[in-house]
């Protein structure tokens, strides 16, 4: 990780952490960089999720991106992947997405892609974070007619929506669903995308009041969705986080299907119409052990890396690979989207079930997924550098790891976004892998916290 940008872009609490100056500095050194490879006025689009701090953010970044010359088109509330999408049919250098994803309220961040759609490479957020932090260079001050200009897009959920359903090869017609858009960015497209593709919709948390993103609701909240869709006696129900980049899906018994299950559902499915690459699907480290052996039983490869999804996205390009994901919902089909898409993972899952005839419970059996603990432990930016250094914290994951042994997995990580320390340990005794993991925990806790 960078020292502004980490695994998902630069994260922080709004105003505090990550403030409107930081914004306009981040702004002014992207399009200085930016201007750099084009020798033109860049065009740069900006969205954002629904946090009341995104207007702020936005207002701040455009600043500074005009400052150096770039012209930006505000794009309003969207998801993620739809600026990621957008940035290559608007025929724009780079895309800026204003959005903490599954975080609180409190916080925001600002991800960045490049001409192509992809995540901005290393290379380039080096440089910005050299700019901004080093003052490595000093962005230009044009005058005149050489400050950029903003301008808006009238039609972005309309080409958005419609990109998505041309990857949809089959109508959701009959299929009674919930949806759960976490009051974030896909309150603004999911229900006329679910509409259009002929289900009918049953809306929850769909009603942004710039607080409430991810507030016991999303992807990170599944119990309300599980509750709902039970109750109902509904086909499916699918859940975002605040951005819509990930999907959780919960089943016709209301039992919850997460990312490691759709990948196995979607990946099968993929390889058995030849549609799977290399008969391989990338994953993480964090993924289920269950989800490797259910591979091995099905002649598929599986592929792990680093956590978070552009170590994912890197291994299927370097590769040739177009399947994979995270167990906590990004998925990224590659034949169709440069990124992590909640709503096309939604309608790819979907629509498989609806071609199938199947119910999805019937259809997540086909996995057996290992007992899995994970105990997040809060730790301060210097508790995450420490934890690579301290012998007392290194001997207890040792010792976790020995009384395991081959019958499970011990993977301690700082995360890539929040302030914290995961503790994930797997096993075939749910008691005890719990009581394994807050004991590593606690050592964690008593030295780095």
């Amino acid at each position: 990780m960078g020292r502004l940008f980490g695994t998902d872009g630069v994260r922080g609490v709004a105003n505090s952490e990550l403030t409107c100056e930081m914004a306009l500095q981040i702004g002014r050194a992207a399009a200085m960089v930016l201007t750099d490879s084009t020798h033109r006025h860049p065009k740069i689009l900006i969205g954002k999720d629904t946090r009341r701090s995104s207007d702020m953010l936005e207002a701040a970044m455009t600043a500074g991106l005009c400052s150096v010359g770039a012209n930006v088109v505000q794009l309003g509330v969207v998801p993620t992947p739809a600026v990621a999408f957008l940035v290559g049919k608007y025929k724009a250098d780079a895309g800026v997405m204003l959005t903490a994803s599954h975080n609180p309220c409190e916080f925001n961040g600002i991800k960045i892609f490049s001409g192509d759609g992809y995540k901005l490479p290393d290379a380039l957020e080096e440089q910005i974070e050299a700019i901004v932090l080093d003052k490595a260079q000093t962005p230009p001050t044009p005058i005149r007619g050489n400050v950029g200009c903003v301008s808006t897009a009238p039609n972005v959920v309309r080409d958005y929506v419609d990109h998505i359903k041309s990857a949809v090869p089959f109508s959701l017609d009959g299929m009674k669903i919930a949806i759960d858009c976490a009051n974030g960015a896909a309150s603004r497209t999911a229900e006329l995308l679910f509409t259009e593709l002929g289900a009918e919709c049953h809306m929850l948390s769909n009603h942004p009041d710039g607080v409430n993103v991810n507030d016991n609701c999303g992807s990170t909240h599944m119990e309300n969705l599980m509750l709902y869709v039970k109750e109902h006696q509904l086909d499916a129900g699918v859940a975002f986080d605040g951005d819509a980049d990930r999907c959780l899906a919960v089943d016709d018994k209301g039992q919850l299907v997460d990312g490691d299950f759709v990948m196995a559902i979607c990946g099968a499915d993929m390889k058995s119409r030849g549609k799977l690459n290399r008969d391989t699907i990338v994953g993480t480290i964090m993924t289920n052990m269950g989800f490797k052996r259910f591979c091995e039983e099905n002649g598929m490869h599986f592929c792990s890396t680093k956590v978070g999804d552009r170590y994912v996205l890197e291994e299927m390009q370097q590769e040739g690979y177009n399947f994979g994901g995270e167990q906590s919902g990004h998925v990224i089909f590659l034949d169709f989207a440069t990124t992590g898409d909640g709503q096309l993972t939604a309608t790819q899952l979907l629509s498989l079930v609806r071609r199938r005839d199947a119910k999805l419970s019937s259809l997540a059996t086909l996995m057996t997924r290992y007992p899995q603990v994970m105990v997040n432990v809060e730790v301060a930016a210097e508790g995450k550098l420490r934890f690579y250094t301290d012998n007392e914290v290194k001997e207890a994951i040792e010792a976790a790891k020995k009384k395991l042994g081959n019958a499970g997995r011990v993977v301690v990580r700082p995360s890539g976004t929040e302030p914290l320390l995961r503790v994930m340990i797997e096993g075939e005794d749910p008691s005890y892998i719990e009581a394994l993991a807050n004991s590593v925990a606690d050592v964690i806790r008593e030295r780095l916290s």
